[in-house]
């Protein structure tokens, strides 16, 4: 049995606002569901336009003393915040479980840990915000430097999948920079963005620098989107809504930072370790139910492995245990809801007119929402599973001949956001990061990620760069100040405009 009880956490609202919990005023309800059980966890008021009003101007207010305080300042702030949440885990593994149906491992071992590291990072980089060298680049005339500074109240916008990373992924560079941030996560999955920010009042972090407000999409995300005072937009979520999100922002010229869907290739070489390659398509495919958009989707096999391969993966998917979430033994979850578990589930029953399910494509017995590891193999790569994003553990292999044809293939999708290449041949691994169009290539291995390393896509799956010290360049402005030297420039610089007047 779980622990964590949301209704007597929440019983004062779902909205983090000026680091106080408060109820929604739309009108709306919400009603998160365990998608393990089908069970209730909390039924909640919406977010509206005046809650998100309300948090942007909470936001702004507390915007001159946090972009004023010094760099140590913040550190401190958030040195104490990855502490308090250090202090948090488990409850914050067992809500994310809870409200996700993530197995209560991958909670403990990669969500919380992978967070707190990222607020670790962060209260580091806060003190390594950098500029350009001050010189003299007119011959001594004047004097140039670049100041990076902050932008003003930022509205991000988080999926379902994983609620508590990407809530780290959008508050921490805006935050470690001196932006205050609104962020609006999923409704689906309020629970650990509101205990984050409730970490980060608790760690001392100023009222107002993080508010939560979780509402429905357009009610609530599009009225954040389009708040004349909201400066900058970062939104995860699919390329389609991603499209919408852009739209609106550039109404008011907003600054837009998007990281959308991905179909991540995962191209095995003939030369590639087999069982290596095997483990890791099983595990980049099922991870998180295969709800993730750097998950391995595509599998491109060069024909000499292609047979093997298939048949080691289909012999380890079907030792993937499904279970409980809070059981340690678990490795696959369910999926977020029974609707995206039938929009899963089209995808594989339409599959089959055209292509061969090798193993899995049902839907167990039971109340939660579950779907078996699923492979596809026989699939055209004009397809519909070769080319859609299907968010959920099901893995198409296709075979090649050629290199070429190998990398061609990886990159005929929209998307370019993750990918992996599978040889022992460095010449072979240098070809395919610099050929496969992707933000993230992996060589040997499938998913795993860092907070020192930058994460964002190519093509259709957005701009911009979560993580590491590339994402204060989403999160900072560049100021150009000059000095005049010497009042004889000034004079020879007038002339050089009025003439001798």
């Amino acid at each position: 049995m779980h622990t964590f009880q949301a209704r007597d956490r929440f019983a004062d609202g779902a909205q983090h606002i000026a680091g106080r919990l408060t109820p929604g005023t739309s009108g709306r309800t919400h009603t998160v569901v365990d998608p393990a059980t089908g069970e209730e966890v909390l039924t909640y008021a919406l977010a509206g336009p005046k809650d998100v009003d309300a948090a942007v101007a909470a936001a702004a207010h507390a915007y001159d003393g946090w972009a004023a305080a010094g760099p140590g300042e913040r550190s401190d702030a958030m040195h104490r915040f990855a502490a308090e949440l250090s202090a948090r885990a488990e409850e914050l593994a067992r809500a994310e479980s809870l409200q996700c149906g993530k197995p209560i491992k991958l909670s403990r071992e990669f969500d919380v840990p992978g967070t707190i590291d990222n607020t670790a990072f962060f209260a580091g980089a806060a003190r390594h915000l950098q500029g350009q060298s001050a010189g003299e680049y007119d011959g001594g005339d004047h004097t140039s430097y670049v100041r990076r500074e902050p932008i003003g109240v930022v509205g991000s916008i988080a999926p379902w999948n994983y609620p508590l990373q990407m809530a780290a992924w959008k508050v921490l560079p805006a935050i470690a920079a001196g932006n205050t941030i609104v962020l609006k996560p999923s409704e689906l999955t309020p629970l650990t963005s509101l205990l984050f920010a409730e970490a980060a009042t608790a760690a001392g972090i100023p009222d107002g620098v993080v508010n939560v407000v979780t509402g429905a999409g357009r009610e609530a995300g599009e009225h954040l989107v389009g708040h004349p005072d909201v400066v900058m937009t970062s939104f995860t979520g699919s390329t389609g809504v991603g499209k919408r999100v852009a739209e609106i922002a550039t109404a008011t010229v907003k600054r837009l930072h998007l990281e959308l869907g991905g179909k991540a290739p995962f191209v095995v070489f003939d030369d590639a370790d087999l069982e290596s390659a095997v483990h890791g398509a099983v595990a980049g495919a099922l991870i998180n139910s295969g709800q993730d958009c750097t998950a391995a989707t595509r599998a491109y096999v060069q024909r000499p492995l292609y047979d093997a391969f298939v048949a080691g993966v289909a012999d380890l998917m079907a030792t993937v245990r499904l279970g409980d979430p809070f059981d340690p033994a678990t490795d696959l979850g369910p999926l977020i809801s029974h609707a995206h578990r039938d929009r899963v589930a089209g995808f594989v029953d339409r599959a089959r007119g055209y292509a061969r399910v090798l193993t899995g494509g049902r839907a167990p017995e039971g109340p939660g929402a579950y779907y078996e590891p699923t492979l596809i193999a026989g699939a055209a790569q004009d397809s519909e599973v070769v080319q859609a994003e299907i968010f959920g553990p099901v893995l198409v292999v296709l075979p090649f001949d050629s290199d070429e044809d190998g990398i061609r293939l990886a990159n005929d999708t929209p998307y370019g956001l993750a990918a992996s290449a599978w040889t022992r041949d460095v010449f072979r691994a240098n070809r395919a990061t610099r050929e496969i169009k992707a933000g993230c290539v992996w060589v040997n291995d499938h998913i795993p990620i860092l907070s020192e390393m930058p994460h964002g896509g190519y093509k259709a799956s957005g701009y911009g760069k979560d993580m590491s010290a590339y994402s204060f360049e989403e999160y900072t402005q560049i100021k150009h100040v000059m000095f005049d030297n010497t009042a004889v420039a000034r004079k020879d610089w007038h002339r050089t405009v009025f003439g001798d007047r």
